[in-house]
This record gives structure tokens, sequence and C-alpha cells, in this order.
């Protein structure tokens, strides 16, 4: 009967954190800067490719690629447009 209980209720905790996860990647109603208009800011910041970009935790996200050929992680504000990390994914 333990056995049970504890594989229903890690299938449980399972289940609520994909349903969080989903939650969590959309962009806010009161984000000023979609999608596309942070790969403008992105490629004006020397981003020749955007390999991924999401919205999670409050911001946009994302890896590309520059000039120098090398990937990068991204993070833009979705109020200012601003990116607030670049730095080299390693």
């Amino acid at each position: 009967m333990k056995t049970m209980t504890r594989v229903l209720t890690g299938l449980a905790l399972v289940g609520a954190l994909g349903a969080s996860a989903a939650w969590a990647d959309q962009p806010g109603a009161d984000w000023k800067v979609n999608k596309d208009q942070a790969e403008t800011v992105l490629k004006g910041a020397g981003y020749t490719q955007i390999t991924k970009i999401e919205a999670d935790d409050g911001h946009w996200e994302g890896e590309g690629i520059k000039a120098d050929g090398k990937q990068y992680e991204f993070h833009v504000d979705p109020h200012s447009g601003n990116i607030t990390k670049d730095e080299l994914d390693n």
C-alpha cells in the first residue's frame, strides 16, 4: 500500500510541476516588447542568428550566434527592450 501511495504522490507532483512550467512560459499581458521586437533588438546588438527565444521567468530568454560565430545566451527585458544578459554559452 505504501508503494502505491508513493507512486501516486510522485505522479501528482510531476503533473503539478509540468502544469506550472507551461503556465510560467507565457508572455505577460503587460509586456511591451513582443518576440519580434526582442529579436530586432538582439540583431542590433550583433546577433546574426537567433536559435532559440521564449518567454521564461518574466523575460525573453534564448540563445543565438554572433558575428564571431560563437553561441551566446541572452535575456531581454519585456518592458524596456534592454538586453539584461548577454554571455557566452558554455
